[in-house]
């Protein structure tokens, strides 16, 4: 398996990427391809031993930053990592593409150069949020801010395809995010996207609000990017709340530093649960090509959660069955159009 890896993506490139290229080739003797600077990143990997000569570095003169505006850029800055990575993916020199960088610009760069499945009008990101039963694919979380009802529904689609196929979920439940559980809840695009997977055809089991979201209630919740952005970024900040919270609590005396102890295997297990270097990269489902966009704070960990994130959607063949899962609903598509 070959993945391939913007080198020049986080906000402390090169060095997340690097180590996380040497250990993926130590743990799963793929071939890893770095795409950015070479005369930046030779020297690093040189001094990593024999595991870093077997990462191969492709040169991509230019880089962009996360100030950069995204479709402007991919234009102006067309050698950058993120379009020479996408294009090394195009040509069949990798199975998927990773990037921690700007996430407009990996998904102008991807529509640019690999451009869209069949049928697609937009592309999403999705992510597995941590539940009381396990995971839920959530999605749109952040590559449209500004959706139509159709969008949505194809969202949900391709949700439930990923859900079915990498999460292995039988009939995926579909679950519409909104203020209320009731149908006539939620804004303009709620109410009428509401009606639009109530005919797909889709496990649609209503409206969900945030507590059912992380009740296991749904096991695909579909918003606009937007919402679902906010929804990732005050989910996180509640998860570092909790843990440094819990840290400073249980340090505060002997005593509770001792029910600590005795409570690390729990806490051990809590933090895996919440911790998002865990799940490392979001696909970016609709493109023609498998790619993962990971958070711009990835560390080395966090990096190797990404590239292990790709390298379960290519075992699972994610691209053929999203082409084809959208293949076979197209006629749906197009009557939600019309309605």
């Amino acid at each position: 398996m070959r993945i391939i890896v913007d080198a020049m993506g986080s906000d402390r490139h090169p060095g997340p990427e690097i180590q996380a290229a040497v250990e993926a080739v130590r743990l799963f003797g793929d071939e890893i391809i770095l795409v950015g600077k070479e005369d930046v990143l030779r020297p690093r990997l040189e001094a990593l031993g024999p595991d870093a000569a077997k990462v191969q570095v492709v040169h991509a003169p230019e880089v962009l930053a996360m100030t950069d505006k995204p479709a402007t850029s991919a234009r102006r800055k067309a050698q950058n990592s993120m379009a020479v990575g996408m294009t090394l993916l195009k040509e069949g020199r990798g199975e998927a593409f990773v990037t921690a960088g700007n996430t407009g610009g990996a998904m102008a760069n991807a529509l640019f150069r690999l451009g869209r499945l069949r049928g697609v009008k937009r592309p999403a990101l999705a992510t597995r949020f941590p539940t009381r039963k396990g995971f839920c694919v959530v999605l749109d979380i952040g590559a449209n801010a500004e959706c139509k009802p159709e969008y949505l529904l194809q969202f949900a689609v391709m949700g439930s395809i990923y859900a079915a196929h990498v999460l292995g979920v039988q009939n995926p439940r579909v679950g519409l995010l909104s203020n209320g559980e009731e149908a006539g809840k939620g804004n303009d695009l709620v109410k009428a996207t509401y009606p639009l997977l109530e005919k797909s055809g889709l496990n649609f089991i209503g409206n969900v609000e945030g507590k059912e979201l992380f009740n296991g209630d749904a096991d695909v919740v579909v918003t606009d990017g937007f919402t679902g952005n906010v929804l990732l970024k005050g989910s996180e900040a509640v998860t570092t709340l909790i843990i440094d919270t819990l840290k400073e609590h249980l340090m505060a005396s002997p005593r509770t530093k001792l029910g600590a102890l005795l409570a690390k295997p729990a806490f051990a297990a809590l933090k895996g649960m919440l911790d998002p270097s865990e799940t490392g990269a979001a696909p970016l489902m609709g493109v023609n090509g498998l790619v993962f966009i990971g958070h711009g704070r990835s560390d080395a960990r966090a990096m190797l959660s990404a590239i292990r994130a790709a390298r379960q959607a290519v075992d699972h063949d994610l691209l053929e069955k999203l082409a084809a899962g959208i293949e076979a609903r197209l006629p749906m598509m197009q009557v939600s159009r019309s309605l």
